[in-house]
């Protein structure tokens, strides 16, 4: 830990928490105190593909004494598995980064129009109800379609819904454009930024990315795993742990906090010093704040 790092540090820290720029249900403001609340005191907001909430999470984090890691959930593809890149302490003015996140989100918002427009002709459901589950700044996604459905009475929560008419099984599944993940962590590190892969084993062997595309990654730039998240299995963390001790790379474990999106909780799992500090040493692209 470089003592430039250390000055910065202040723990514990939840490094992938949502706000209602992206799917969560709160505002940048309001998730950091909520994560202030739950004892945390160094976060990052991580919404899906934009970074319009650092400027209002980084003031409150101030505010409260805390530091703030700006980050981004970056959206990706390998073969059929959705893999998401979380991307700390980048430039969001790299032109690169910023015409990629551009179009994924235009294409989210097609996908969710398509979608939409799929269930109304089984369901009472159209745009509108949509677009009343959103803020200006939010990527509009399934999880606002879910929270349309729940208010029109038709499912119970956005579990209940993913579960049901959102899932893929169901017919009204419309899929996205998302890069691979070598051109996720490429884009992140080159805008000066740490890469980590978010919850990389959530449901067995066959959804993990194999280790020679791991491996892959990790010579790309990858900085490391967020191992320790709820939707991990244990066997998952335990083969990855083994890999991020082989290349020396950095673990994380976060909450994925949405507010009332998801169960999860802030400070549910949380971040060592150590990677914290390895991570601001790590990045090029923009510093954290720090009340």
């Amino acid at each position: 830990m470089t003592q430039a790092a250390d000055s910065l540090f202040t723990g514990p820290s939840d490094l992938h928490l949502h706000s209602n720029h992206s799917d969560g249900t709160e505002t940048p403001a309001e998730v950091v105190r909520q994560a202030h609340a739950h004892g945390i005191r160094t976060l990052a907001l991580t919404d899906h593909d934009r970074t319009t909430g650092w400027d209002e999470a980084g003031d409150e984090a101030v505010r409260l004494g805390m530091t703030f890691l700006p980050g981004i959930e970056l959206s990706a593809k390998h073969e059929w598995r959705s893999v998401h890149v979380l991307g700390y302490l980048f430039d969001p003015e790299n032109p690169a980064l910023l015409a990629e996140t551009d179009r994924i989100r235009f294409d989210r918002v097609g996908r969710a129009e398509r979608i939409v427009r799929n269930i109304s002709r089984d369901y009472t459901l159209d745009w509108l109800d949509v677009l009343a589950q959103t803020t200006p700044d939010a990527t509009v996604g399934r999880p606002h379609i879910a929270d349309a459905l729940v208010a029109r009475g038709i499912v119970r929560d956005r579990t209940e819904a993913f579960d049901g008419i959102l899932h893929p099984r169901t017919g009204y599944y419309e899929p996205h454009y998302a890069p691979d993940p070598l051109t996720a962590v490429r884009l992140i590190t080159r805008a000066g930024g740490v890469a980590i892969i978010a919850h990389p084993v959530t449901s067995g062997r066959d959804r993990m990315m194999p280790v020679p595309f791991l491996e892959r990654l990790i010579d790309e730039g990858l900085a490391g795993f967020e191992i320790d998240h709820r939707e991990n299995t244990v066997a998952g963390k335990r083969l990855l742990r083994e890999l991020a001790a082989e290349h020396d790379l950095i673990v994380t474990g976060s909450s994925d906090y949405h507010g009332a999106g998801k169960p999860n909780r802030p400070g549910e799992n949380t971040t060592s010093d150590e990677m914290v500090a390895r991570i601001i040493d790590r990045a090029t692209g923009t510093a954290p704040r720090r009340g």
